[in-house]
């Protein structure tokens, strides 16, 4: 697993502690700001994010929260805006019986994100990660940049080993 970087001002504008993250590792990826407009109360904000970006949902991934007992207690999975994460998938590659979604406030307590706006990078705690396979069907992917209306496009190998992340089919 990747220690992370200590936080200091990263040279990307508008930077987040994604971007600081990504700076300091000195990995390749560009920032995509775009109006995101979605009404207060929905949850739509990765396919918002793909019809700003003029990409396929396919291309947008978000980064989801799981929680199961045992050792292993909490887990990120980065699944396309137009696949839903199965849990039973995601328990098979954390190698638990079973896990469930983290409510939206433990999430943003956990990640220092607001929800709409979880990056996978900059987390307040490294959190073990598993990124759906589908990832390498593309050149770049698309994941928050750690707010609303920020995108990172980064090519999916080096999100897994900036993350120390796992490639799995955790897509239902």
């Amino acid at each position: 697993m990747t220690k992370t970087p200590t936080p200091k001002k990263g040279t990307t504008p508008g930077g987040t502690p994604a971007t600081v993250f990504l700076d300091d590792l000195g990995v390749s990826f560009r920032v995509h700001a775009f109006d995101n407009d979605i009404a207060p109360g929905e949850t739509g904000y990765g396919k918002a994010a793909a019809a700003a970006l003029g990409v396929p949902p396919g291309r947008v991934f978000k980064t989801l929260l799981v929680e199961a007992t045992g050792p292993l207690r909490h887990a990120v999975g980065i699944v396309p805006v137009s696949k839903q994460l199965s849990l039973k998938a995601m328990a098979v590659a954390m190698g638990v019986k079973k896990v469930d979604m983290i409510d939206p406030r433990s999430a943003e307590r956990l990640t220092g994100y607001v929800v709409g706006g979880i990056s996978p990078f900059g987390q307040r705690r490294m959190l073990p990660t598993f990124v759906d396979a589908s990832a390498f069907d593309h050149d770049t992917i698309f994941v928050s940049g750690g707010k609303r209306g920020l995108d990172i496009e980064i090519a999916p190998r080096v999100l897994l080993d900036a993350l120390g992340a796992v490639s799995a089919p955790i897509t239902g």
